[in-house]
């Protein structure tokens, strides 16, 4: 993967072509992906940028965050990916309503349905995600946060699912989402209202795992994600992957099936290197050196 500092990856115009021979940018394009963590590399992010549409969820915009997570899904460097924005101010604003308005009802169900897949691949993603929240996540925008494992948001972010007051109802997994965050009675609440709520509310609630006072940036949810993304790079990378899946997939079902998927998670990791290297490296009191194998 090609390694790029934060500069490097926003003087980018298209999402990384992944291969042997390094990346190719696509000219005009609203998604970027880079990567971070320096030297080690492994942190890979994708950053937003449809500017004129505060990042709201069109066509092709969609269709670039497929592309993106195509490629990230099979890199095997990449440990982390944090999603950001590079619209000051604004995560993702939700649905673009004017492409929206000028669909027929059978294409917006085709559309919506494509938003939900893509929340759902954003979830499958087999490494950890963040999504650093320094601006507004609405509607669509949330579900695209809550759809990743962990979210930073600064204090000042504007969070909600504002569908009911659009004459809607989360499409895209909000309705799924928000109440496995923050329970159902406080789900209800705010799908019911379409409330706006700000970072610190999105803490106390547990909708957010930090939130974190603005900077003259305008980037303290990214600062403090990737902060958070270097906590991970340098654990087995094969036993974070496996807790994910033991978490995601037993998060949906009874505690002896949950107990059984944990046991396979488990099994699965017993024959790696990285094992072997974790107890070598207790007995003979040295930081461990795990290679993901």
């Amino acid at each position: 993967m090609m390694r790029l500092g934060r500069a490097g990856a926003r003087a980018l115009r298209g999402p990384l072509r992944w291969g042997p021979g390094g990346a190719a940018p696509a000219r005009g394009a609203e998604v970027l992906v880079g990567a971070s963590g320096g030297e080690s590399g492994g942190i890979a992010e994708i950053l937003m940028n449809r500017p004129h549409a505060r990042n709201s969820l069109g066509k092709v915009f969609v269709n670039e965050l497929f592309s993106a997570l195509e490629h990230l899904r099979f890199d095997e460097k990449v440990r982390v990916v944090v999603f950001k924005s590079e619209v000051k101010g604004v995560f993702c604003a939700g649905a673009d309503l004017k492409e929206r308005e000028k669909m027929d009802d059978a294409e917006v169900g085709l559309f919506v349905k494509r938003l939900r897949s893509l929340m759902d691949e954003i979830a499958a993603l087999p490494v950890p995600t963040i999504a650093a929240i320094d601006g507004y996540a609405l509607g669509g925008g949330l579900e695209l946060a809550l759809a990743c494992d962990l979210r930073v948001a600064a204090s000042s972010a504007k969070m909600g699912l504002i569908e009911t007051t659009r004459g809607l109802l989360p499409g895209a997994g909000g309705t799924q989402r928000l109440p496995r965050c923050v329970g159902v009675g406080l789900a209800k609440e705010l799908i019911f209202t379409g409330r706006q709520i700000d970072g610190q509310q999105a803490f106390s609630m547990g909708l957010v795992n930090h939130a974190v006072p603005q900077n003259d940036q305008g980037d303290a949810a990214y600062q403090r994600a990737l902060t958070l993304a270097k906590e991970i790079l340098p654990q087995a990378p094969i036993a974070v992957k496996m807790g994910k899946l033991a978490i995601n997939r037993g998060i949906e079902v009874d505690i002896a099936s949950g107990m059984a998927i944990e046991g396979m998670c488990y099994a699965q990791n017993i024959p790696t290197r990285d094992r072997q290297e974790g107890m070598a490296a207790f007995r003979e009191k040295r930081p461990p050196r795990f290679i993901g194998k």
